[in-house]
This record gives C-alpha cells, sequence and structure tokens, in this order.
C-alpha cells in the first residue's frame, strides 16, 4: 500500500488549518445530487462515495455522485456499509464490487474502502459476532475485495470500535490504509491497534462540503500514487 509509507506523524495544527493537506470528504444518499462544481471550488480534492450496505442496498444516487465528482476533477472512490451481522464479509465484498466498488489504476480512482463501525440499527454494537469472528469476517470481506480488484480495502473504522470490537487485533495494519473518524480534536488522537499513521482522517460530520469532512494525510502527488496503487 502506497499509504503505509506516508509519514506516520498526526496533524500538529487544527485541520482547518492543515492547508498542506488535500482536503476531502464523502457522502451518501442524504446529500443526494451534489453539485460537485461547488464542491471543487470550495476546495475539495478527493470523495468517497458510498456505493452499498449489507448484501441488498445500493445507494440510488451513486451514479450522479460517482461519475459527477470525477467530472468535476475529484480523484473518488466508493465505499461500503457493512452490515457483518446480515452475511459473510465474502458476499457483501462481491456484491459492493459488483455495484461500484471496483478499481482501476487510472490515478482518479481510489481503493474500495470497507466502512466498519458500531451498528446504527440495534444494541449489539459490535453485530452479536465474538472478536475472533469480527476479524475472520473483516478478513473475509478484504480477500474478497483483494480477489476482485486487485487492491487491499481501505478500513473506516474509530479507534474505540476497532479495539472494542476486534479485541485490539493487529492483522490488518500492515497491508489496509486507515481511514479513522475522531471529531472535535485538533489532532486524530490514538490509533485502532497495530496502525501508526493514518492515510484518511474524517474530522468532522458537517462543514464547507457536502457530508463528512476528511483530510489525506500526505500531499496531492502522493494521493494520486496511493490512487494509483503505487
Amino acid at each position: 500500500m502506497a499509504a503505509l509509507t506516508l509519514s506516520g506523524t498526526a496533524l500538529a495544527e487544527i485541520p482547518a488549518a492543515a492547508a498542506s493537506k488535500p482536503k476531502g470528504h464523502d457522502v451518501s444518499s442524504h446529500q443526494k445530487n451534489v453539485d460537485w462544481q461547488s464542491s471543487r471550488a470550495k476546495g475539495a480534492r478527493f470523495v468517497y462515495v458510498k456505493a452499498t450496505e449489507s448484501h441488498t442496498y445500493r445507494n440510488p444516487y451513486f451514479g450522479q455522485q460517482y461519475s459527477g465528482s470525477r467530472n468535476a476533477g475529484l480523484v473518488r472512490g466508493a465505499y461500503h456499509f457493512a452490515l457483518p451481522n446480515k452475511s459473510s464479509g465474502k458476499t457483501q465484498a462481491a456484491f459492493f464490487v459488483r455495484n461500484g466498488g471496483a478499481w482501476r489504476s487510472d490515478g482518479w480512482t481510489l481503493p474500495p474502502a470497507l466502512d466498519i463501525e458500531y451498528n446504527p440499527y440495534g444494541r449489539q454494537k459490535c453485530y452479536g459476532l465474538s472478536k475472533a469472528k469480527m476479524v475472520a469476517w473483516i478478513q473475509s470481506f478484504s480477500n474478497e475485495v483483494k480477489r476482485l480488484t486487485g487492491r487491499r480495502p481501505v478500513i473506516y473504522t474509530t479507534t474505540h470500535w476497532w479495539n472494542t470490537c476486534t479485541g485490539t487485533s493487529r492483522a490488518f495494519a500492515s497491508n489496509h490504509a486507515l481511514w479513522i473518524a475522531r471529531y472535535n480534536s485538533s489532532t486524530a488522537g490514538s490509533m485502532p491497534a497495530g496502525w501508526q499513521f493514518w492515510t484518511f482522517w474524517q474530522y468532522d460530520n458537517a462543514g464547507s462540503l457536502p457530508g463528512d469532512q476528511n483530510l489525506f494525510n500526505g500531499s496531492m502527488t502522493q494521493l494520486r500514487k496511493f490512487a494509483r496503487g503505487q
């Protein structure tokens, strides 16, 4: 992973002052049809677009968001919202790749991303899976994405969820880029077990760009290299 060669230092300043790091956002059906030229004008350089959830849901705005962002000059990628209690990692990965989660080394396509976090639909925040079964589910998803696309997925999570629900697993840090979520802070804070640094940081759920606000931990040149798989 190209991202694993990037600087391991967290931001020393507040996110809004991190002028040298490319700014981006992530969107889903909540944002509907996005004005991508406006996003670009406001400083967006990359975006992740929700493609799928579980093995049945497809974002009805995916085409406008994914193609529209590319046409506006943004580096873009697709993400999948995991529901590990609904079906296997392999099943959800295959559904994701069939419905927008593909990748190609064109410098404009970010690697597929797995959004795995607290269950928004029930009290079982780890989806009723044991720590070992959660690690196995993530590995199954990752293996299928790698088989189908040639890339390991970026993993989006929080430090607390990861350490709670995977039992501080270090099985993924060496070959999966980290997209960490942490709000209301001048730094991304402590990393999930195994990771020494973040590649993407979702630092707020609202701001000047539609959807969630993100930074890339590197230069624009490094972002393009990461997209190409270099």
